[in-house]
This record gives C-alpha cells, structure tokens and sequence, in this order.
C-alpha cells in the first residue's frame, strides 16, 4: 500500500512539472547541500534535488559537460576552467553559500596543540619530519592530504603552504570523511578538514599566523570575528541559461532558513 501511495506521488509529480536538479562537487558542501536540499524538497514537494560530492574539481567539470546543474566548490573557479565554458557557449555565475574554517587535525594523542603557519608549511612540504621538531614526542610525522581534484587540496597550498608544493608521496584521500578515519588511527598523522568535519576522534590545533604572538583555535566563533585565520568562502557555480531552475532552491540556501542551516552544519553564515 505504501508503495502504491509513493509511486502515486512520484507519478503525480513529473505530471505537473516536477523539477528535478542536479548538484554535484566539493565533498567539503557536501553535507551542506544535502541538508539544504532535504529541507528545500519538504517545503516544494514538486521540487527534486540530486547531491553528490566527488570534489571541487569534479563538479566544475560536471558542469562544463552539462551533467550537473549547480557545481559546489569550495575553491573560486579557475580562469582555464572559465574559458573553457566560454569556448562551449557557456558563461558561469557565481553565488557565495557560507564560510568555512579549515582546521588541522592531529591524533588525539598527540600532546601538540599549536602550530605557526610557517611550522604547518614545512610539515606538509616535507622540510619538518619528526613531531619532536616542533614540540612533540619522537615519532615520524604523517600528512594527509585531500586529493588534487579538491577544493580543499588548492585552498590549504595557496593559504597554508603559499603555493609550495606538497612533499612527494604525501597521502591523498579522496574524502574528508578518510582523512578524519585515518588520523583517529595514526598517532604521527596531521591533516586537514573543514570545520564541519571535527569531532572527537582527532584534535584540532590551534594555528598561528603571526610567527607564534597569538594561536587561535579553529570555531565559528573565531572565523566569523576574524581572528582565525584560515577562513574561505564556499560557492555554487551554474550555467546562465540554467538561473530559472536553480534559482528557487540558491534563494531557500541565501534565505534566513538556509542560513540556520548553514550554522547547524557548522559552517559560517554570511551575516
């Protein structure tokens, strides 16, 4: 019976014009994304929302063939990206989502709790290969790393590592969730994830990027007034052509009901 009254609905929705969109990227919006497109479906029951993640890169290329409606990226669009959708007859536009704060995680044991920027570069370059190196116990140091096709991957060597390139054989995870995984089980491990990742079996942290004068500890808190310093905005990109289908679900995320979400998510609003 149920399934009779489900497909009924199913049915009665692609008869008066269901939309159904796609939004695919960054795995750092990715629970961002769901939670908006749960609750924007449950207040325009016609409306149908498809999120997957694959990373910032994977969603700009989705978007470039025409596979996905909204790209979530958590890195601005690339210029090379930009002229190809030009050369395909396409111009992209872009809405800003939230804020997120990157936080570096190290395994709770580990009795290191701060990190200049400059000591993060030359762990992540491979200059700094002992935790004994900067305060900690004789043990080898591991770095994670999110995969090249990540947002987060671009935004932590531009903003962390000013643009010097990761240590060779650095390891690559393809998902946030992997990096979190790994690190609760691996005392020398380091990485990095977005704030809305945290939770109890890694610690973050705190990072200074003033040489050492003041170490700020990753939190909403601290990136909405500014004083921690690895803040970046979080986008959606989609195709002109495509404004009026994706339009109604940017405005329910842009909207105070969006934005609460947003927070709850534990990411930063805009206001």
């Amino acid at each position: 019976m149920k399934k009779t009254i489900l497909t009924t609905v199913m049915l009665a929705a692609a008869l008066f014009g269901a939309q159904a969109q796609k939004i695919k990227g960054s795995d750092t919006m990715l629970p961002l994304s769901q939670k908006e497109a749960e609750s924007f479906m449950k207040s325009n029951p016609s409306q149908s929302v498809t999120v997957t993640g694959g990373g910032s890169g994977v969603g700009i290329s989705a978007l470039l063939e025409g596979t996905t409606d909204l790209a979530q990226s958590s890195r601005k669009i690339k210029f090379d990206e930009k002229q190809k959708l030009q050369e395909g007859g396409k111009t992209a536009k872009e809405v800003i989502a939230a804020y997120d704060a990157l936080a570096v995680v190290i395994h709770p044991d580990n009795k290191v709790n701060n990190l200049t920027r400059e000591q993060l570069e030359g762990i992540f370059i491979g200059k700094i290969k002992n935790w004994k190196e900067v305060g900690g116990d004789d043990l080898k140091i591991i770095p994670y790393s999110r995969e090249t096709s990540s947002g987060t991957y671009e935004f932590f060597k531009e903003s962390v590592l000013k643009n010097k390139n990761y240590v060779n054989g650095i390891m690559s995870l393809p998902a946030t969730g992997a990096i979190i995984q790994s690190i609760s089980q691996t005392k020398g491990a380091i990485g990095y994830v977005g704030l809305a990742y945290l939770n109890k079996s890694v610690k973050a942290v705190q990072v200074s990027y003033d040489k050492g004068k003041t170490f700020v500890e990753p939190s909403i808190v601290n990136a909405k007034n500014k004083t921690y310093p690895i803040v970046r905005p979080l986008f959606y990109y989609y195709e002109v052509k495509s404004e009026k289908k994706v339009k109604p679900f940017l405005d329910y995320v842009l909207s105070d009901e969006g934005q609460k979400i947003v927070s709850a998510i534990g990411f930063i609003t805009l206001k």
